[in-house]
């Protein structure tokens, strides 16, 4: 066995011990966003917790229990923005028309956590990618709040700092969000 398959089974022998030992607290996760997102298709919580384990899988190494869970907050919400697009695909094949997001109720999806429009959840992940570029923080605190459903102290603990920079945090990057999504929406309605 080359050291190249014997690095590789290891890093499928962590993942797989990291992964047995917080199923239980991956399960919850799963569960809070399987309840959130009650308008994306047929993903049930036990799919959820599988494909993120998959996303793991093949992710890489762990250096600690925080950097793995923050990892599974970053595959459920890749999990959750392809879940999104299949839904808004499945409406276009249908016959639909293309729904944008709402324009209205954004603000209260970030607020809430709720993911209730697939538009809105993929206009998120956009702008996302636009706020990690600028500050890759404020961008894993969205991550681990609004796709993963962490609370304040969870957040903290996986990044590292206190709950108080991750209030202050979730309210620039929500504000940055709402700034961003408003802007795209005007201009697409121009």
């Amino acid at each position: 066995m080359t050291d190249e398959q014997q690095a590789g089974d290891l890093t499928v022998a962590g993942t797989d011990a990291l992964f047995q030992a917080l199923y239980a607290e991956l399960r919850s996760e799963a569960k809070r966003q399987r309840r959130k997102m009650s308008s994306l298709g047929a993903m049930q919580t036990t799919a959820l917790v599988n494909e993120s384990y998959f996303k793991l899988a093949s992710s890489g190494e762990w250096t600690d229990r925080q950097h793995f869970l923050r990892t599974a907050a970053s595959a459920m919400r890749q999990l959750l923005v392809d879940e999104a697009r299949k839904t808004l695909a499945d409406k276009r094949g249908a016959g639909a028309a293309h729904d944008s997001y709402n324009k209205t109720g954004f603000a209260e999806q970030i607020d809430d956590g709720s993911h209730e429009d697939p538009a809105t959840i993929i206009a998120i992940n956009n702008a996302l990618g636009a706020l990690a570029d600028l500050n890759p923080r404020l961008a894993k605190v969205v991550e681990c709040r609004y796709f993963a459903g962490y609370t304040e102290e969870e957040t903290a603990d996986m990044l590292d700092i206190t709950t108080r920079t991750v209030r202050r945090d979730w309210l620039k990057a929500r504000a940055y969000l709402f700034e961003r999504l408003q802007t795209e929406a005007q201009t697409s309605a121009d």
